[in-house]
């Protein structure tokens, strides 16, 4: 679930970042994304043999 809500989070991000124009709040979201895609790159990889829980 923790790879789901940081690949969600990444996504807003960047479409936060393609309609902000204040460098201040581009400077924010900027760290949020770095921070989103560095918890990504260290999250666990979803393991094969567990069934999926929904």
């Amino acid at each position: 679930m923790d790879r789901t809500v940081a690949d969600l989070n990444i996504a807003h991000f960047k479409k936060l970042l393609s309609a902000e124009t204040d460098p201040v709040k581009r400077g924010t979201i900027e760290r949020l994304l770095a921070e989103e895609e560095a918890k990504l790159a260290h999250a666990q990889p979803p393991k094969k043999d567990s069934p999926d829980k929904t």
